[in-house]
């Protein structure tokens, strides 16, 4: 049994954003900030995942859906890099977009494809 392509992006998303925003515990500057961290990369991998897998239930081309999946999470990580700094550019960034290509290739590869409502009986 596979997801509808929208869910198995929000849960990828979601999981991936999780460990990103875990993965600021290797620094040890940012514990002050750690609750915001976590979860701002929590929800951009949510709202990342479940975008992505929409686009990726129109487009079927696992090229589209990796660099659709990559251009979402790059305006995302652009949107939490405005408010951060750019000191942390690269540093958000670069996860940002391998959890967005990630989230692509995994609902294009993986994800279920919906099937239309039937018409009326």
């Amino acid at each position: 049994m596979s997801l509808a392509k929208p869910m198995l992006g929000l849960a990828v998303g979601g999981v991936l954003g999780l460990m990103d925003g875990l993965s600021g515990f290797f620094e040890p500057s940012l514990a002050p900030v750690m609750g915001s961290v976590i979860t701002f990369s929590l929800l951009k991998g949510l709202v990342a995942g479940i975008t992505t897998g929409y686009v990726s239930r129109r487009v079927h081309s696992m090229l589209l859906g990796i660099l659709a999946g990559i251009g979402i999470a790059a305006v995302l990580s652009l949107l939490v890099i405005l408010h951060a700094g750019m000191a942390l550019f690269w540093d958000i960034m670069v996860p940002g977009m391998l959890l967005g290509a990630i989230v692509g290739f995994a609902t294009q590869r993986f994800g279920r494809k919906t099937e239309p409502a039937a018409a009326g009986r």
